[in-house]
């Protein structure tokens, strides 16, 4: 039998626990030769806090652990009974379904892009209404009309005295209203 990629639910914010617990379960049953990678899918993504850039991580799944196993039903109790699981996706009780090679490429894609170039932690979209919460423009009101993620920077159309006047504004410098 070959080793597929299983989806896990645990509790979430529990991913890493969860992850630590399985690995040390996998060891003490001596099954390390049923098992290949078990991963919480996270990327880095850009916060700003007080004008400085920070780089934090957060989950792609929330909730959810990839596992790569041979499924036998040893494998599955190790996985089962680890604490803050709930179960596998898929599937039926105690057979679940693997995911696609082709989906599990996507997530590792998704992952390793975001250690290359981490996105930031709020996403804007055009025709937006934001807040702006700091700068000359504080408590000002807006339309985001362009956003720029290379410069992490968005242009808010911004009414001013009667007439509207586009703003470059850096991402903390706006909150989503």
């Amino acid at each position: 039998m070959s080793k597929r990629w299983y989806v896990v639910h645990v509790y979430s914010g529990m991913e890493k626990s969860v992850h630590k617990a399985m690995l040390e379960r996998i060891e003490r049953a001596g099954l390390q030769n049923y098992f290949g990678k078990v991963l919480v899918p996270s990327e880095e993504v850009i916060e700003m806090k007080g004008g400085q850039k920070s780089i934090s991580e957060r989950r792609i799944f929330p909730g959810y652990v990839l596992v790569e196993m041979e499924l036998t039903d040893e494998t599955w109790h190790v996985i089962k009974n680890t604490p803050r699981v709930t179960g596998f996706l898929g599937g039926s009780g105690n057979r679940p379904t693997p995911i696609s090679e082709k989906e599990v490429a996507k997530i590792m894609s998704q992952m390793e892009e975001g250690v290359e170039k981490p996105r930031p932690k709020i996403l804007f979209e055009v025709g937006e209404m934001v807040r702006v919460k700091e700068g000359p423009f504080a408590d000002f009101n807006g339309n985001v009309e362009e956003v720029n993620y290379e410069k992490s920077k968005v242009r808010v159309s911004v009414a001013i005295f009667g007439r509207s006047t586009p703003v470059e504004l850096d991402f903390g410098q706006v909150e989503k209203t």
